[in-house]
């Protein structure tokens, strides 16, 4: 008899998803830290009701995000490895920040999945009449430097494998896209004493941005520059980045930024588009096909790809050479060399 598990699996899956992302929501593994409490204990310090301590810490357990010493209420619960290095968030690899996003906005937005298909349109805060995302963050700096430190923690993973998997030996120049707080910058220079490094990015940012780079120590080799991508020329560089952000735009707005990163660099100089690039057969990244349709979600016209669909754009506009490198997890490096 063929096994049912996977399908029910999948049709279940959001049952587990919405408890560690409620726990990440409570703050619960930042509160844990090093400590072990029992269930009654960490219940309290959460103001949770008993009646559902024990199922929502033992799903946890199941989940193996945390660990339990011993059995029934005496039992003590405490932070995984994992937990600890990635879901407290006073550890510098916490990725908690994407979390309390997907908690606070997508969740919801992805009920209406079966409309964004039907009709090709976001279904984001766009449709209630309210401001998008980005537009209300951009307005207010506190919350646009909250937004911006929430997500560096997933794009230090792939950030710090690309600073060590790219061969940097023939750039002296980088120039990030998009370059949000400085950290793909930061890490390249880091590893690659030789590069000079700029992080572009709206004007709104830039402040924030020398912050993080004064505090990496980082001033005298990465410098910031602001402005639009869309209308004003990029930073001449040998090597331009883009971190998650070809996937934001149509394939009209994606075109204009290949165009635009090919004329700021010189022969021999390359772009590297970081994403969760879908694999060209459309079989296997999983998480590259379900960010491409959270992108629909989001913007609509906006969408995913693949190394094939990028290596294509590329030589529309005169790149000669492509190659893909994996870095983390389902996300790769798509470069293209001029």
């Amino acid at each position: 008899m063929i096994d049912p598990s996977p399908i029910l699996q999948s049709a279940f899956a959001f049952w587990s998803s919405k408890v560690l992302l409620t726990a990440v929501g409570f703050g619960l593994f930042t509160k844990l830290g090093a400590r072990q409490l029992t269930g009654a204990e960490l219940g309290a310090e959460l103001e949770l009701h008993p009646r559902g301590i024990s199922d929502f810490f033992d799903s946890l357990v199941a989940m193996k995000f945390l660990d339990r010493l011993g059995d029934g209420p005496d039992a003590k619960y405490s932070n995984t490895p994992a937990g600890a290095l990635y879901l407290d968030s006073a550890s510098p690899r916490y990725v908690g920040g994407i979390l309390v996003m997907l908690n606070e906005r997508l969740f919801k937005f992805w009920h209406d999945l079966p409309e964004a298909l039907r009709t090709g349109k976001p279904q984001n805060e766009t449709k209630h009449g309210q401001k998008g995302i980005f537009e209300e963050l951009y307005a207010e700096l506190p919350r646009l430097e909250q937004f911006l430190a929430s997500m560096t923690g997933l794009s230090r993973i792939n950030f710090e494998a690309f600073a060590e998997k790219f061969d940097f030996s023939n750039f002296k120049t980088l120039c990030d896209i998009g370059g949000a707080t400085g950290l793909l910058c930061i890490e390249a220079a880091k590893r690659h004493p030789h590069l000079q490094c700029t992080s572009f990015d709206l004007p709104p940012v830039e402040p924030i941005a020398q912050r993080h780079i004064a505090a990496a120590g980082m001033s005298a080799r990465i410098n910031t520059a602001a402005g639009d991508f869309f209308n004003d020329p990029l930073p001449k560089a040998d090597l331009i980045t883009m971190g998650m952000i070809l996937h934001d735009w149509n394939l009209e707005k994606k075109m204009h930024l290949i165009k635009a990163a090919y004329d700021a660099l010189p022969e021999g100089g390359a772009l590297v588009a970081i994403e969760a690039l879908i694999d060209d057969a459309r079989r296997d990244n999983l998480f590259g096909l379900l960010m491409s349709l959270n992108m629909l979600i989001e913007f609509g016209e906006a969408f995913d790809y693949s190394g094939a669909d990028f290596r294509g754009w590329c030589e529309q506009v005169g790149f000669k050479r492509f190659e893909v490198i994996h870095l983390a997890g389902p996300s790769s490096a798509a470069i293209a060399y001029k």
